[in-house]
């Protein structure tokens, strides 16, 4: 966690509450880590962490719009910024879709 928190540190972002929700709570099995935060603008981020070794396919991406609706309801609120950070190829496609929806994508490793 403390990685991500300096990855916005250096994109000039400070949060002022971060905290972890596990894909349990949202009720899915996904491997995938699921943020909470709150800047000091009091913006609220929803921040979606993926490592995997496969291509992240659009299904991949309509999925991942689901979770948020779930982490929406969960939370009981809507989000400003949706963040995806991947560490694995993303197809054009999914890349697309997702920014339709107003999601940021950080193809880095970190």
């Amino acid at each position: 966690m403390k990685n991500i928190t300096n990855f916005f540190t250096n994109k000039q972002i400070i949060f002022s509450s971060f905290e972890c929700v596990e894909p349990k709570e949202l009720k899915s099995r996904k491997k995938i880590n699921i943020f909470h935060a709150l800047d000091i603008n009091n913006k609220y981020y929803a921040i979606f962490k993926i490592d995997s070794k496969s291509r992240f396919l659009t299904k991949n991406a309509e999925e991942l719009h689901l979770l948020l609706d779930k982490l929406i309801t969960h939370k009981d609120h809507n989000f400003k910024f949706k963040i995806l950070i991947i560490s694995s190829p993303i197809c054009s496609k999914a890349k697309e879709f997702l920014k339709k929806l107003k999601w940021t994508i950080y193809e880095e490793l970190i």
